[in-house]
């Protein structure tokens, strides 16, 4: 990444082993459970469509709960950045974020971001999408998952 300045065309992660892989082998094995199952129907083939959906959805769930995890300790970091730079004026409003505008929030710049809660507030900015791509100063974050 540091050869790479992070913005708004790449700031999409991918983890290769769990996208490309590991996530595609269970959804296949599912998928294969089924054709198995409709080919051959029992006990057996069924059992296995069973077990295959279960891990297929213990892959999504474990992704799904880093990542909300993530989401709120964004969500705490931003709290204390706003305290920081924010007047108190404009902090008290933020409360009427969504936890999707603050966790774009995260990449504006401090010197950018009370404009941005601005337009957000206004209406202008209602979309992670739209305020991710406001910022001028993109700030790094490049420990997500």
């Amino acid at each position: 990444m540091a050869d790479n300045p992070q913005n708004f065309a790449n700031h999409t992660r991918w983890h290769p082993p769990f996208h490309f892989f590991v996530l595609p082998v269970m959804l296949i094995n599912f998928f294969w459970s089924m054709v198995e199952f409709v080919r051959a129907p029992g006990l057996n083939s069924g059992w296995w469509v069973v077990v295959s959906l279960a891990l297929a959805m213990l892959v999504l769930f474990v992704r799904t709960y880093s990542t909300r995890l993530q989401d709120r300790i964004i969500r705490l970091e931003e709290k204390l950045r706003h305290q920081q730079i924010l007047s108190p004026a404009i902090l008290q409003q933020t409360s009427a974020l969504t936890t999707p505008q603050v966790i774009a929030l995260r990449f504006a710049g401090d010197d950018e971001v009370a404009e941005l809660v601005g337009a957000i507030l206004a209406g202008n900015l209602a979309r992670p999408k739209e305020v991710k791509q406001a910022i001028k100063n993109w700030r790094a974050d490049t420990f997500r998952v």
